[in-house]
């Protein structure tokens, strides 16, 4: 398959595209401050005296048993909260294949490339790193793909870096392709033992709701109790109930039913709800998710030196700072080359090594995937998290320090496109041909 040749890359979207990645950024900006400061709490908690407290309420459980949801609480943010989060990202996912900038195959040829590049290239490298450490502990290999874009989004507030809106859209298209990536993977290669009945049950709720949403019928005591049910029997199937959540999110329509008008006439439902969810998602799920599953006991400095000097350690750290930035930068120069393409007026190929190294920010899908590689009992788990805790702030710091020294230039542009010379509420840059 042939890629199609933009003629520019990283060029703006339309004034409509831009406001709405604008809201959804400041919101995930919100929602990645609320999860440092949860992950900071949780790792507090679980190195101080009151540790085993910490860890009692972690692994507490509850639910029915019969219907397989006697959980921790660990266990239903990272399968029952996590979910909620999985279905913003498929309302995101579908919108910007069906009206956002990935339905135009030349503006969303690079993106699209830089996340896969940005997902084998770290894969490969824990592989290399974990070759002679046997099968256990491979099944880690897909721990350092994930790209965080709250936590990245809160790097960029931390360091008040006045990045450009094409550079800021190109983060985020280039995290819903990654969460597309992540979702297969969990999905193909991390279900636990599958009871097929269960999932052929889920398809009943899933096309009820989907019908539903699709007649644009959007009161919440069908949707919520049909959504719930579809999540339940998912988990049961074996299948990572998180996968529910973007099968959910699939089902939404993008764009408005010709009797509310048509495409013209505003946002469509997935929009909507995006709209409704994303908060509670960026707010409460996702910080939720990174207090339970973020504390880990470093056992001191000596616990630390062996958490880090573990191989599956190394893998991780090596894969997101380095893996990261050659798969999202090499792969991104090497479609640009090769279609003949060429970076838009004012940015650099710089600017596209700090967000390739910004990419390397890995953390709410990454600690997913360590639990579903290896588990409570093995040790490889808590080395694992360290170790994501670790890159990702090696790999922020090191885009922190790439972006700032091109924050007087991105100053600049910030203004060029913030003119409004005809003073009627759209910037000039937006009206240019």
């Amino acid at each position: 398959m042939s890629i199609p040749s933009p003629r520019r890359i990283f060029t703006r979207s339309s004034y409509r595209e831009s406001i709405h990645i604008g809201r959804i950024l400041r919101s995930e900006t919100v929602g990645g401050a609320l999860l440092l400061a949860a992950t900071i709490v949780a790792l507090i908690w679980a190195n101080s005296p009151l540790a085993d407290g910490y860890f009692a309420v972690r692994d507490f459980k509850l639910g029915p048993e019969a219907l397989h949801l006697n959980l921790s609480l660990g266990g239903w943010a990272s399968d029952g909260l996590l979910a909620i989060f999985f279905f913003v990202a498929g309302l995101e996912l579908k919108r910007e294949f069906v009206a956002g900038d990935l339905r135009n195959p030349a503006k969303a040829a690079v993106p699209i490339a830089a996340a896969f590049g940005g997902v084998i290239i770290p894969a490969v490298l824990f592989t290399v790193v974990n070759l002679s450490a046997g099968p256990a502990v491979l099944k880690g290999w897909a721990i350092p793909t994930a790209t965080d874009i709250a936590f990245a989004l809160a790097v960029l507030a931390v360091i008040s870096t006045h990045l450009p809106s094409a550079l800021r859209t190109f983060l985020l298209t280039l995290a819903v392709v990654d969460d597309l990536i992540a979702i297969a993977i969990i999905a193909v290669f991390y279900p636990s033992e599958l009871h097929l009945q269960y999932l052929a049950l889920a398809l009943l709720p899933l096309l009820a709701f989907t019908w539903l949403v699709q007649k644009r019928i959007t009161a919440w005591y069908f949707l919520i109790p049909l959504a719930l049910i579809t999540w339940a029997l998912v988990h049961s199937s074996g299948i990572h109930a998180t996968v529910a959540g973007v099968l959910l999110g699939f089902a939404v329509p993008v764009i408005r039913s010709a009797k509310r008008g048509g495409p013209s006439a505003g946002p469509g439902l997935a929009e909507h709800f995006e709209h409704l969810v994303r908060p509670v998602s960026a707010g409460v799920a996702v910080p939720l998710f990174a207090f339970f599953s973020a504390g880990v006991a470093l056992g001191g400095a000596t616990g630390l030196k062996n958490a880090l000097t573990d191989s599956v350690a190394v893998g991780i750290v090596v894969a997101l700072v380095v893996g990261k930035f050659l798969g999202v930068f090499g792969t991104t120069w090497l479609v640009t080359k090769t279609t003949k393409a060429t970076l838009d007026d004012g940015l650099a190929w710089i600017d596209v090594a700090g967000l390739a190294l910004l990419a390397g920010v890995g953390f709410t899908v990454s600690l997913l995937i360590s639990e579903l590689s290896y588990g409570d009992a093995s040790p490889h788990y808590s080395h694992a998290k360290v170790a994501i805790l670790a890159g990702s702030v090696l790999a922020a710091l090191l885009a922190s320090v790439v972006l700032r020294s091109r924050n007087r230039h991105y100053r600049k542009l910030a203004v060029r496109e913030s003119r409004d010379d005809d003073g009627d509420s759209i910037p000039d840059i937006y009206q240019q041909d």
